[in-house]
Parts: structure tokens; C-alpha cells; sequence
């Protein structure tokens, strides 16, 4: 009995019960794309970490014996996406599992997870950090912030880069070995843009409109768009006009509902768009 017969997507990330972030948005997302969405767990939050209180528990002496159950079914993914992982000890189980179930015919997203505004999150380490470029030569599409493509470059971080610094952070990130790369969410006054490298073509800027105060999850929603586009076989440029609009109309929709900062973004509104 073959478990291949349809479009899937292994997503390495935490789950999260509310808030709208990781595994929880991803997961509708990717369905509603057509493709069935495996989630692994790194860690397991009642609610995500912007709130003043909130339970986890680190799946990390779980995630092999997991992985090791879906290897035995033979199951084969035509995309990989990782996000927020807990330790360095995951970025060793993370290569272990793009090591066993990455083919050819394999697109891995890597969304190095790991600060914003210039400053790290306050559950990783310097050290994480540096053990994060070990995924960067699995990545056929890395997606980082303009603050994790600073890290991971080993370039001085200012919000203010112009095209032509973005470019060569690029061609350095690419030299680690993905050829495509996205740096997210770079902020220019009223408009959000994403800047998009392929080796070997002109890099591309998609700007949208921004909408409101940053909100958790939205990166988890832009990256999850953009794998279930690449997977059933849009171009990168297209993948992330995509997103992008998608992201930008939760947005405002999001703000008209009057939520919560904490409360993500309301992505459901639009999953029959998708």
C-alpha cells in the first residue's frame, strides 16, 4: 500500500493551541492549498510566547522515534518547511530528518526562526544561532527576516539596507547552498517589501501596503503559502506575490475585526481563496 499517492509536506515547527502561529497556521493553510500537511513538533505551547503566561514542553526526546515511525511507512514528502526550533540539539534531529527524507524532487523551505528588529528571541542563544547556518545547504528556498539574514550573512544589521547591500547578503546566503532566498517584511515607511534573490536572475521587490502593528504568525502564514505554491509548481516571483497579497488582506481584515495583537492573524476568513 502506497501513503504517496498525494501532494505532501513535512513541517518541522512547534504547535501552538492558540495565537495563531507555527503548526497551527500552517496546517489549514497547506490543506486548503491541496496538499496534506504532516506536522513534526519541536515543542508544544498551550498559547505562544507574546503572552504574559503560558505552558510548553520541549518535544525534543521525541522527535526521532516520530520521525523514525514516519521512515518506516516510507513516506515521502515533495516538500520539507521548518520553522522555530528549541535547541541545537534540533538543528542536528532537523538535518538527521532532511538527510533521510529530502529526494531530488524534494523542495525544502527553510525559515530560519530566530529574531527580529536587530535582536535575537529571547529563547535562543548566540550558539543556536550559529548552528542554524548548518541548515542553510539543505534550503532550495531560505526565507529569513532582514534580522536573520543579517546573522546568518555575518552582517552588521541596520533597517535601513538598500538593494544593493541586500543583494550581496544574498550571494553570500547562496553561497551556503540554497539558490533561492526571500528576505521578508523589510519595513520602508507605510509599505512592507519582500525582496526576492534567484541565482542567476535580476532580484525582485514586492511591495504591499502595511496594516496594523506586527502580529504573531504572520511570518508562519507567508512561508507556508509560499512551499504550498512552490510544491504544486508556481515559480518563487509568483509564490511570493502570492503570499504576500494573501498576507496583507488578513491583515486588514484582521484589523477591521479589531483582535488582538496576540491573537494572530484571522487567516480562516480567507482559506476558500487559497
Amino acid at each position: 500500500m502506497s501513503h504517496n499517492r498525494q501532494k505532501k509536506i513535512a513541517v518541522i515547527n512547534d504547535f501552538c493551541g492558540f495565537g495563531r502561529c507555527s503548526i497551527a497556521a500552517s496546517l489549514p493553510i497547506i490543506s486548503a492549498m491541496k496538499i496534506q500537511c504532516c506536522p513534526l513538533p519541536t515543542a508544544i505551547f498551550s498559547n505562544h510566547t507574546g503572552f504574559d503566561s503560558f505552558y510548553s514542553t520541549d518535544f525534543t526526546e521525541h522527535m526521532t522515534a516520530y520521525m523514525d515511525e514516519w521512515e518506516k511507512l516510507g513516506l515521502r514528502f515533495n516538500g520539507i518547511l521548518t520553522g522555530f526550533l528549541g535547541s541545537p540539539e534540533q538543528i542536528g534531529i532537523v538535518e538527521d530528518f532532511l538527510e533521510r527524507f529530502k529526494t531530488e524532487e524534494t523542495v525544502a523551505v527553510i525559515d530560519p526562526v530566530m529574531g527580529d528588529y536587530g535582536k535575537l528571541y529571547p529563547t535562543y542563544s548566540p550558539e543556536l544561532a550559529r548552528q542554524m547556518a548548518k541548515l542553510a545547504p539543505y534550503a532550495d528556498i531560505l526565507t529569513p527576516n532582514l534580522t536573520e539574514a543579517c546573522i546568518l550573512a555575518g552582517a552588521d544589521y541596520r533597517p535601513d539596507l538598500d538593494e544593493a547591500a541586500l543583494e550581496k547578503i544574498c550571494r553570500i546566503l547562496s553561497a551556503l547552498g540554497p539558490g533561492k532566498i526571500v528576505v521578508s517584511g523589510l519595513e520602508r515607511g507605510d509599505d512592507l517589501e519582500n525582496y526576492v534573490y534567484e541565482a542567476g536572475k535580476a532580484p525582485v521587490l514586492i511591495r504591499e501596503h502595511k496594516v496594523g502593528p506586527f502580529r504573531s504568525g504572520t511570518g508562519d502564514v507567508f512561508s507556508a503559502v509560499i512551499a504550498g505554491d512552490v510544491v504544486n509548481g508556481q515559480g518563487l516571483e509568483s509564490a511570493v506575490r502570492h503570499a504576500s497579497a494573501f498576507v496583507a488582506r488578513v491583515l486588514r481584515r484582521t484589523v477591521e475585526m479589531g483582535l488582538p495583537k496576540t491573537d494572530g492573524i484571522c487567516f480562516e476568513e480567507f482559506l476558500t481563496e487559497l
